[in-house]
């Protein structure tokens, strides 16, 4: 088998996605995601320009020589928009592999090492009696794991609040707008917001919560310490990670479980992180990892200290980085959770696909390979728009962490 094709769509059903699509000569082909929030066309034009004429003639199942040629003998190594057009590839890759196999790429990757996967909703609300509806809501949908937040006090935006009364998408159509943030109002309020949880729900429920950069070690070492009395599952992102042993402080204060890795690139994002013990789960994806032939390694590095996996699960991964996720999730043995952001319904019709969630838990499906579908005359409905992220300035007007 040879790779005769290659080529990227972009597609904005809701929000802009990058999908590679790679053809062989025996008429199987595979999908790889490339959508980097925010920086979309640099992937596309990277992988267009510079990677896919590399692997036009290549053998689709040698994935690992593949990867490293693409990692190696780039020279420059590692940032987020190389790894996702190496995700790109890797996925798209594993995908033909199980399609030619006729099975799941789970079974390429070890097989079955549970039946299904435990999956947290986003729980949002303007202040907290609205969170807590929000929470019911999904308790009610069969969620048994809620990532929790509220608006704060005093704010006129909070990071993870829907604007309205549909799906929170933190990517803005034009260029960034900009929000408030403060600190102190902030670890004011989260610890009351947890509270309020808990006596509402008793101690059943699973509850997350996502600091999202915003804090020092020290700041979250104290937000860590106070929120112990209500038992979360974790809480991530609580500072930013470039300084790695910055986590030991947060450590040496608090027992409350640290996740942390939506944004890193390779295993050296979080090696310190991993084997020093300074987390408890590692939240790295397929496609901005550099697919699953990286990110196999990362969890296996990973379980020799007790770390487990929670990959990122937002609404800028397309349905072909989900599946891929969940397939990596049934895989592993240190699995831990999956986060699951509902993609809008255009969405999930230009990207049909065999993964579903019942019961709190979600499932990749039985198909060959990843079990998820490119329908590219729907996609050309949707053209690419302009779209950012936010950024955040504290109350004095000082730029911070999104």
């Amino acid at each position: 088998m040879k790779i005769t094709n290659a080529f990227v769509n972009i597609t904005s059903p809701g929000r802009n996605f990058v999908t590679l699509k790679i053809e062989t000569d025996e008429g199987i082909f595979g999908l790889g995601d490339g959508t980097l929030n925010g920086r979309e066309l640099a992937v596309a034009s990277y992988l267009t320009e510079h990677v896919l004429p590399c692997i036009i003639g290549r053998d689709p199942f040698q994935s690992e020589d593949i990867w490293q040629y693409l990692y190696r003998g780039a020279y420059w190594r590692r940032g987020p928009v190389t790894m996702a057009a190496i995700g790109a590839v890797d996925v798209a890759l594993w995908d033909i592999k199980g399609k030619a196999l006729n099975t799941p790429v789970y079974n390429l990757l070890g097989g079955k090492s549970r039946d299904g996967l435990l999956a947290y909703a986003h729980c949002t609300g303007k202040d907290i009696d609205h969170t807590l509806e929000d929470v019911a809501l999904h308790k009610e949908m069969g969620f048994k794991a809620v990532r929790v937040q509220s608006g704060i006090p005093g704010l006129s935006t909070t990071y993870g609040i829907a604007k309205g009364t549909g799906r929170y998408e933190p990517a803005e159509r034009g260029l960034p707008s900009e929000h408030q943030w403060s600190t102190e109002m902030y670890l004011r309020h989260v610890p009351q917001l947890f509270a309020r949880v808990r006596e509402t729900f008793g101690e059943e429920l699973h509850l997350l919560h996502d600091c999202h950069h915003r804090l020092t070690p020290i700041e979250a070492g104290r937000l860590g310490k106070e929120l112990e009395p209500f038992h979360l599952f974790w809480m991530e992102d609580p500072t930013p990670a470039e300084l790695q042993e910055g986590f030991k402080i947060i450590r040496q204060h608090t027992t409350t479980p640290i996740a942390v890795g939506e944004v890193f690139n390779t295993i050296w994002d979080a090696h310190d992180l991993i084997r020093n013990q300074f987390i408890d789960y590692i939240r790295m994806t397929p496609v901005h990892s550099g697919g699953l032939t990286h990110l196999k390694k990362v969890a296996d590095f990973a379980e020799l200290y007790h770390v487990r996996t929670g990959c990122h699960g937002a609404t800028d991964m397309s349905p072909v980085t989900i599946a891929a996720a969940l397939h990596f999730d049934t895989a592993v043995h240190n699995f831990g959770i999956q986060e699951l952001m509902p993609h809008t319904d255009e969405t999930n019709a230009v990207f049909p696909h065999q993964y579903r969630f019942k019961d709190g838990m979600m499932f990749p499906g039985d198909a060959p390979g990843l079990g998820v579908d490119l329908d590219e005359a729907l996609a050309a409905k949707y053209p690419y728009l302009r779209a950012y992220l936010p950024i955040n300035r504290k109350l004095d007007g000082t730029l911070t962490d999104w």
